[in-house]
């Protein structure tokens, strides 16, 4: 993956702990619609794996979760 989407989808996960939702798809986006096969299958690969960043579940792990 180039450094340049990491950078993004790192960014993207901050603002998305912060509730600040628009800004974080105005950054993911535009790298996500533009990366060939090879780094979709890595930025889906990286999403998996960081489902947390975005969530800030590590933080939050002493309260309860409800269920939707």
């Amino acid at each position: 993956m180039r450094p340049s989407t990491l950078r993004a989808l790192n960014r993207a996960a901050e603002l998305t702990r912060q509730n600040r939702l628009t800004e974080a798809m105005l950054i993911a986006e535009p790298v996500i619609l533009t990366a060939d096969e090879y780094e979709g299958a890595e930025i889906r690969q990286w999403l998996l794996d960081h489902v947390a960043d975005f969530t800030d579940e590590n933080q939050n792990h002493d309260e309860p979760k409800e269920l939707p």
